[in-house]
């Protein structure tokens, strides 16, 4: 009783210290890096001094992240930069709208286990052997995260590749145990037969092959047990960690399959509407230049954990019972799904043709369905609106299989479960990093901060980009990738204008290098979530996750110079960023008004 008296009393005490931790936190951060303003006269003082007090609130989660995201509707107005009503329309754009609907879409493949039925079927077709296995676990992962949460994916594939190691696990055992009842057997036949002649013991007539020092062969099954714990935690690692690096490199596939994909659509869009220009981001393009390196990386994840953790079998042509179990794990897991039903398949057709409206839209030089309406009037965000207001009107169920009569139809997603489980405080997320490039512009931060970076205009740009991609990558692994994204998205563009360079030359790799975090639990969602599945230490993954961080910035970098210069055409700055472009007028008409509030807004 004292013990659990005690235990309650430390649990206690640690809670209020970290409710202590985060006030102070939360109250002396404003005061402490209030001299930045009083001291240093400009907007871009007052700029940096609310992105730093939210960089510190993301950083030690002090309060929670989305809620961080809404600073801005408070402290723009407070230091005087902006209007409360300009920040708010930050908040809600084209970039969001297109992401909502993607999440309401991914709600209701997560709603009918469509997911899950799509990873165990890969998993009965690709076998059993390690290796084959861990690819089975990472390709649905990979596919999956690009359309849903990588969070979510990661989640639903964690306890299925849990239930297989179990299953070898206990399979292993009991063969051993049948292997130790045959040798005690043996050992019962091959006991020493003293034979008696002329009254005497006589033993020459035994064949002395048959007897062992027990010691040896305690020492060799001790060796043999140990190896093979060692093998099963080497596969253990190898998959969970594919299942983590796998959702990462999905999401970067698509413009809708991670938060930093978002932020980087949203700011393209904003860089070139500023100049009255199209941009050239859509999800045509987008997966014209990422899914090639998504899927690169993908392969080499698969090949570099074979080599570090899978370098001998967890089981053999001599276990075939391994084999049969892990099979039949799978297969009884996907029959409990039962068949196909109306609703599971009404969502499939709904996200099949939300994809193909998204890459048809716009194809890049082809005339695509988009081209139908007055140029702007139709983006991405119009059919995931579409397809995600059908989900809430077509009915899950035929009308003459419906037995509750005088009942509405169910549609195929219930509003309680959107409400549910769409992450709405990704959104906000968003949101706020949407003011955050709003201020920046309109402060002059993000050209002032992009000026300074020009002391490495003397490298190459190639070389410039690898090091930001470096950067960025070892950043996201201690803080929030959609952070990182946010901040450094109005300074990339103004650092590529400055170098005479598309703005989305250094915007879209750093964008795609903060979902390189392959190294801490903490970096992101998907590795927490297999970390804290137990099989995995911090060591695993630094050693693995610091070996590929490099390889995929360089994978990022050859796939910027090669086919995404000729997507893009990275090297070129679009005319409407030229100097003396009359479609700058706008911008700086727009930027003297909001500059302006400095002497006719509040100030404080």
């Amino acid at each position: 009783m004292k013990t659990v008296a005690m235990s309650s009393v430390v649990h206690t005490v640690v809670r209020l210290l970290k409710f202590a931790r985060n006030i102070f936190i939360v109250v002396l951060t404003p005061i402490v890096l209030l001299p930045l303003i009083l001291v240093v006269d400009g907007n871009e003082a007052k700029c940096a001094y609310v992105i730093i007090i939210m960089a510190v609130f993301w950083i030690t989660e002090a309060l929670p992240i989305a809620v961080t995201s809404l600073l801005p509707l408070i402290l723009f107005p407070m230091v005087g930069l902006m209007y409360a009503k300009d920040v708010s329309s930050a908040y809600l754009n084209d970039t969001s709208t297109l992401f909502i609907g993607g999440l309401i879409v991914a709600t209701a493949i997560e709603h009918w286990d469509i997911h899950k039925r799509l990873a165990l079927r890969v998993l009965m077709l690709v076998g059993s052997e390690p290796r084959w296995l861990m690819f089975g676990m990472m390709l649905p992962t990979w596919f999956l995260s690009m359309w849903m949460s990588n969070t979510a994916t990661t989640a639903m594939m964690i306890p299925i590749a849990n239930a297989v190691l179990l299953q070898i696990k206990e399979t292993r055992e009991a063969e051993k145990r049948v292997d130790l009842t045959v040798c005690d057997q043996m050992d019962g036949d091959t006991e020493l037969k003293v034979v008696v002649k002329n009254g005497k013991k006589d033993s020459s007539n035994l064949s002395t092959n048959v007897i062992d020092d027990p010691r040896k062969e305690s020492k060799e099954q001790s060796d043999r047990e140990k190896n093979e714990e060692a093998d099963y935690s080497r596969m253990c690692k190898a998959l969970s960690l594919g299942i983590a690096y796998s959702a990462n490199c999905g999401g970067m596939a698509t413009p809708t399959g991670t938060g930093p994909s978002v932020v980087m659509k949203g700011a393209s869009d904003i860089a070139f509407e500023e100049k009255n220009a199209t941009s050239p981001v859509s999800f045509a393009t987008w997966m014209q230049y990422c899914l090639p390196i998504s899927a690169i990386l993908l392969i080499l994840v698969w090949v570099f954990l074979q080599i570090i953790f899978l370098r001998c079998k967890t089981y053999n042509r001599k276990s075939p019972g391994q084999i049969a179990k892990v099979k039949e794990v799978i297969r009884r897991q996907y029959e409990e799904l039962g068949p196909l039903t109306f609703g599971q398949g009404a969502v499939i057709v709904h996200f099949v043709l939300l994809v193909l409206l998204w890459v048809t839209r716009k194809l890049g030089g082809v005339r695509g369905w988009g081209d139908l309406f007055p140029e702007k009037t139709v983006t991405d965000s119009t059919p995931a609106i579409f397809i995600a207001i059908s989900l809430f009107l077509f009915p899950s169920v035929l009308p003459h299989k419906f037995k509750d009569k005088g009942k509405p139809l169910p549609p195929l997603l219930p509003w309680k479960a959107a409400e549910k489980n769409v992450p709405w405080g990704v959104v906000l997320l968003l949101g706020g990093g949407f003011a955050i490039a709003k201020g920046s512009k309109v402060s002059g931060l993000s050209k002032l901060i992009g000026e300074q970076l020009t002391v490495f205009e003397d490298f190459e740009p190639w070389v410039m980009n690898l090091v930001l991609c470096f950067m960025v990558a070892a950043a996201t692994e201690v803080t929030s990738n959609i952070a990182i994204c946010t901040l450094m998205m109005p300074i990339m563009k103004e650092l590529s204008i400055t170098l005479q360079v598309n703005p989305l030359y250094f915007m879209f790799p750093t964008a795609i290098a903060t979902s390189f975090a392959f190294m801490l639990p903490v970096a992101t969602p998907p590795n927490a979530v297999v970390f804290s599945y137990g099989f995995i230490r911090v060591l695993d993954m630094v050693v693995a996750g610091f070996p590929l961080n490099i390889i995929a910035v360089l994978v990022l970098v050859i796939g910027t110079e090669t086919w995404g210069e000729a997507i893009f055409g990275f090297h070129t700055l679009p005319g409407a960023f030229k100097l003396g472009n009359d479609t700058t007028v706008l911008t700086n008409v727009t930027t003297v008004s909001v500059n302006s509030m400095s002497t006719e807004g509040p100030t404080f």
